[in-house]
């Protein structure tokens, strides 16, 4: 009894598969190449009251952590320019 074995042949796709460790630390030596640095910060409530009253952060968006980041980039652009 002979049996035809199936072939199924998978092309290679453009890029191997990179598994979650190795592709933060891609993004982590890209942003190293472009000289930024990933920071974790803690801001007081009194430093989120300051950026509403620059008018850089909405009140209502007060505990938004994307708004807040978008709101501290701003900040720095202006202090730092």
């Amino acid at each position: 009894m002979a049996h035809d074995a199936e072939l199924t042949v998978t092309p290679p796709t453009a890029e191997p598969a990179r598994s979650a460790a190795a592709e933060r630390m891609r993004l982590h030596r890209e942003r190293r190449r472009q000289g930024l640095r990933c920071l974790t910060i803690q801001l007081r409530d009194t430093e989120i009251d300051a950026l509403v009253g620059m008018g850089l952060l909405e009140k209502d968006t007060r505990n938004d952590a994307a708004a807040i980041v978008e709101a501290l980039y701003a900040h720095l652009d202006r202090t730092l320019g």
